[in-house]
């Protein structure tokens, strides 16, 4: 038995071929344990067995597969929020500093009282289309699963590949 040479047979750079069918080197027929000899023959039952068991793997795959893409979206996102998170309390104590500079600049034209009152409804108005906004926004979330995608594509035109052949 000869050793795998990575630099293929020629000693460049291609990798080796695959064996095929017609090459008197290959064993047989093809199935999920390996080449096995064409004087066995193998019944329908254990083909549709091997099948069977060759989908469920593959199912098992994908569901983890996404699981995984899943969870590192998660993660970032608990990153970004807990940064958000640190930016809005920077900007709450802005916005009480600013709050109190505007009612103070206010009170020079009209009482304290209507001047806070004023500066207390911009802050509702404004805290209202922000809230509406961020809702949309929410309902609007829908993480990709890119790689879950593309490899359930790759899997469905396989199996149509095996109903084919």
């Amino acid at each position: 038995m000869s050793t795998f040479d990575p630099r293929g047979p020629s000693g460049g750079g291609l990798p080796p071929q695959p064996v095929q069918p017609s090459d008197p080197s290959w064993g047989g027929a093809h199935v999920a344990g390996g080449p096995v000899d064409t004087d066995e023959q193998r019944s329908l039952g254990d083909i549709v067995g091997d099948i069977a068991t060759d989908l469920t793997t593959l199912i098992k795959q994908e569901l983890e597969l996404a699981k995984t893409e899943a969870k590192d979206a998660a993660v970032k996102a608990g990153k970004g929020a807990g940064m958000f998170g640190g930016a809005g309390v920077a900007a709450l104590l802005m916005l009480i500093s600013l709050t109190l500079t505007l009612i103070w600049l206010l009170d020079g034209w009209m009482p304290r009282e209507v001047a806070a009152l004023i500066v207390t409804v911009v802050w509702a108005v404004i805290a209202g289309v922000l809230a509406l906004r961020g809702r949309t926004e929410i309902k609007q979330m829908n993480p990709p699963l890119e790689t879950t995608q593309k490899t359930l594509k790759e899997d469905v035109q396989w199996a149509k590949a095996q109903k084919n052949s």
